[in-house]
């Protein structure tokens, strides 16, 4: 992933405004720390920070058709991009090795609807030189960010941008792109692309479980997301989510590592090079002829990674070169204002979460790693958070999940997106794969609701256990598989949040707090940890247009949720870990013992704007 910034339909001279475009644009340099590019046409400039994952020597932005009529500036990766080259876009003439060049080419062969063709992640802007019209898209769920900005009394001339911080001081208005949408400047309007049956969250899905295509659809999400030229990692947690990623993961780097290296050993005498031939979604070449093509790199042996974590169980099994690291509390609390730069909100557990995995991020940067695997969405998806033990029915449970994972680009993708490329990673989420969804989002929910008698995620831990077959491999030891989840931020040392707290208490004064009103009539903080966070955001952006598009949760207290966000605070952990550790067996889940989970930070909520 990228960082992009682009401004349409400039109202002065553009010329003049490049300097400033580019100052702009550096704010969010760390995203793409690998080259910059801008490019004017007309009243229009578009500017692009580039990290490389594919096409690393030919795939610099804005990219510009091969007959210097079509811009495009993006931000992601195209899965299928081999696939389309090789087949639908067979005959077309690319300029880069970039697996983003496929969008030029599919707008030009079936406009608004190519969107339907690309399998990834992206958010982009697309410019026709010939009329001056542009389209502007987000995938799916939001895993990359996007925003908009205009001013009133200029409101022909539309500013995007990866992230706010490129716009608050430039526009009076800025939204954040909805995910699933486009935009056409022809019709002046936004039209949601995707909406697939299950986001009626009305309907009550009636599809039975399948516990082998659940494991082979989400093998099939992590071995397209290892498409890489650039070294790789997971972020390992110990917890279930990660862990099944991880071991996905590491299974198919052996795989390909075997298949490539005695391919290309037999074959070097000739020069040929033999690509995996499933690594991206069972396409073997880019679809140029050029002998230069870009090969993908595996590691011999997967690297993982971890902040405050001392269980290396995961890592031992799988056989991952496991990195472990720590930080002292007051690392996280002095990192907690930078923190909150970069997401760019002040919701709680938001900033909670993410401070790990912010300061893990530079950890990991600093190995030369460039992209990592991780486990965000399979607690929205089959109602992991542990106040789904809470929900009242099928219908309640089965409307949660969908709200949870249509709002995703305001919690957790969030986090995973900005708290990994504030240092220059890219972070992939196999749960959130398009396929996988449709799978798991279809299924009859009364099959993925937890009780007292029936651990949370059953079905995909039932999807993963192969203990009643001794002569297949194991995916995970049963003390992973079937340990009850457990936040990111409570994984990390519930010490941390303790320490939060403690620091808001410290800092944030009763007569500062008794005034929080008077101060913050809209969303008002609660408690003077909200508080701590809502003044840093608004040191770093202090406009009024910034607080729009935050989005925040507040505890679901209508299941008789308590109000502390924290995991912990659910009835269903003190039950499991007030007996020592242990919970129920009988038949429906094992022994779970103390453990820590990376997949998600929100436990408990609803959406408040």
């Amino acid at each position: 992933m990228c960082g992009i910034f682009a401004v349409l339909n400039y109202d002065d001279d553009v010329k003049k405004f490049r300097q400033k475009a580019l100052n702009h644009s550096k704010r969010i340099r760390h995203r793409g720390p690998d080259w910059s590019g801008c490019i004017i046409s007309g009243n229009n400039i578009f500017c692009h920070e580039r990290l490389a994952i594919i096409g690393v020597d030919s795939g610099a932005q804005p990219i510009v058709s091969h007959d210097k009529s079509m811009i495009l500036t993006v931000n992601g990766e195209i899965y299928n991009y081999k696939k389309l080259k090789n087949k639908i876009l067979k005959d077309c003439q690319f300029v880069t090795y970039s697996d983003c060049e496929v969008i030029i080419h599919l707008y030009r062969m079936f406009g608004d609807d190519f969107i339907q063709q690309l399998d990834g992640i992206f958010s982009f802007v697309l410019f026709d030189t010939t009329d001056e019209s542009y389209v502007v898209a987000r995938d799916a769920i939001g895993v990359t960010t996007l925003y908009y900005g205009y001013n009133a009394d200029k409101p022909e001339t539309f500013y995007f941008a990866s992230e706010m911080k490129c716009l608050n001081d430039i526009c009076d208005t800025i939204m954040s792109f909805p995910p699933g949408h486009i935009y056409d400047s022809k019709q002046k309007c936004f039209r949601q692309w995707y909406q697939p049956k299950w986001y009626n969250e009305s309907l009550v899905p009636t599809q039975p479980v399948d516990y082998d295509m659940i494991r082979k659809k989400l093998t099939k999400a992590v071995k397209k997301r290892l498409m890489s030229e650039v070294p790789y990692g997971v972020l390992l947690s110990g917890g279930l989510d990660s862990s099944v990623i991880a071991s996905i993961a590491a299974r198919e780097t052996r795989r390909m590592l075997k298949h490539e290296f005695v391919a290309n050993q037999l074959l070097k005498k000739s020069g040929n090079i033999v690509s995996s031939d499933d690594n991206s979604g069972g396409d073997n070449s880019s679809g140029n002829s050029s002998s230069d093509e870009q090969t993908d790199v595996y590691w011999p042996r997967l690297h993982s990674f971890s902040i405050g974590l001392p269980d290396k169980e995961v890592g031992a099994f799988l056989k991952t070169i496991h990195h472990e690291y720590t930080f002292s509390i007051q690392e996280g609390l002095d990192a907690i204002s930078d923190v909150i730069y970069h997401l760019e909100t002040y919701d709680v557990t938001t900033v909670r979460a993410s401070t790990p995995m912010y300061l893990l991020s530079r950890k990991i940067k600093a190995n030369s790693v460039k992209m990592v695997l991780s486990g965000e969405g399979s607690d929205e998806i089959f109602g992991g958070y542990l106040y789904f033990h809470s929900a009242p029915n099928d219908h309640a449970f089965q409307e949660e999940t969908v709200k949870r994972v249509k709002n995703l680009h305001t919690s957790d993708c969030l986090r995973a997106n900005k708290s990994t490329m504030a240092w220059g990673l890219e972070a992939r989420v196999p749960f959130l794969d398009k396929d996988f969804l449709d799978t798991i989002m279809n299924i009859v929910p009364k099959e993925k609701m937890c009780s007292k008698n029936r651990i949370e995620k059953y079905i995909l831990r039932k999807a993963f256990d192969t203990s009643d077959d001794p002569d297949k491999e194991p995916y995970l030891p049963d003390s992973i598989l079937w340990r009850q989840k457990e936040q990111f931020s409570d994984g990390v040392g519930y010490s941390w949040i303790d320490s939060l707290k403690a620091e808001a208490e410290h800092r944030i004064t009763d007569q500062l707090y008794d005034k929080r009103q008077e101060r913050w009539p809209v969303d008002t903080p609660t408690t003077k940890e909200a508080y701590l966070y809502r003044e840093l955001f608004e040191i770093h952006y202090p406009q009024k247009a910034c607080i729009k598009s935050i989005v925040r949760w507040i505890p679901r207290t209508d299941w008789g949720c308590p109000t502390d966000p924290s995991g912990r605070a659910q009835k269903s952990h003190k039950e499991t870990y007030d007996n020592n550790g242990t919970s129920m067996d009988n038949g429906d889940c094992k022994t779970i013992v103390n453990g820590q989970n990376g997949g998600g930070s929100i436990p408990n909520g609803s959406m408040v704007h």
